[in-house]
């Protein structure tokens, strides 16, 4: 496991954001679930506490602006409409820290086909909007929901990582392995347009096979590596 952090997942009352948070806890973080319903937040705390009876761990909820500033590394898991305001709502305590940025630039109801934003990435206009002191990572986009919060189950999908500082990078590899997940360095935060692209790939291929979890897998690297 990776040093115990804080975490603080804004969205987190959602599928994506709340399987997330929920592995994080069940290996030690201490995870705070952040939403603009405060009682969504405490309801969806409550939830995964019960999911994780018996497992150790535990979340707790508060605010978008409760889990940002306790956090050292800040998780932004909110639909691509929701993103720009959600990062606006806590931009004066992100400074220093780790924002990984887990949001698809889907656009309903065409989500199955690939319509990247002016500028090619949402994380990247992303970091710009927010300025250098904040350090973006991008990853987990192209991770299913449907079975992060089955702790038995291994998710058999691999994890890019990508942004411009080596660093945050390697801290969010580090977290990717605690949810049970395969993590690889993507490069710098502008390849993130390949992965965000690639989330509608796989949805077109959810719906061509009729299933749920379609991932990638990156081959010829050793598991350790």
């Amino acid at each position: 496991m990776s040093e115990r952090m804080i975490i603080g997942v804004l969205g987190g009352t959602g599928n994506e954001g709340s399987g997330l948070a929920m592995r994080w806890a069940a290996r030690g973080h201490d995870v705070i679930i952040g939403s603009r319903s405060v009682d969504k937040a405490h309801a969806a705390a409550q939830s995964l506490n019960e999911l994780l009876a018996g497992r150790g761990g535990s979340l707790r909820g508060g605010s978008l602006r409760d889990a940002a500033q306790a956090a050292a590394v800040v998780v932004l898991a909110v639909p691509y409409s929701a993103q720009a305001s959600t990062a606006e709502a806590v931009r004066d305590l992100l400074n220093g820290k780790i924002l990984i940025d887990v949001t698809v630039p889907l656009q309903p109801p065409k989500v199955d086909r690939v319509q990247l934003p002016a500028g090619g990435s949402a994380v990247l206009a992303l970091q710009g909007a927010l300025g250098a002191e904040v350090k973006v990572v991008s990853a987990f986009q192209n991770v299913s929901a449907a079975h992060l919060k089955d702790l038995t189950h291994e998710v058999d999908c691999d994890v890019l990582v990508c942004g411009d500082d080596l660093a945050a990078r390697e801290t969010v590899i580090g977290l990717a392995r605690d949810a049970g997940l395969r993590a690889w360095h993507g490069g710098v935060l502008a390849n993130s347009a390949a992965a965000e692209a690639l989330t509608s790939v796989l949805i077109a291929i959810n719906k061509r096979y009729k299933i749920s979890g379609a991932g990638i897998r990156i081959t010829g690297l050793p598991p350790e590596h």
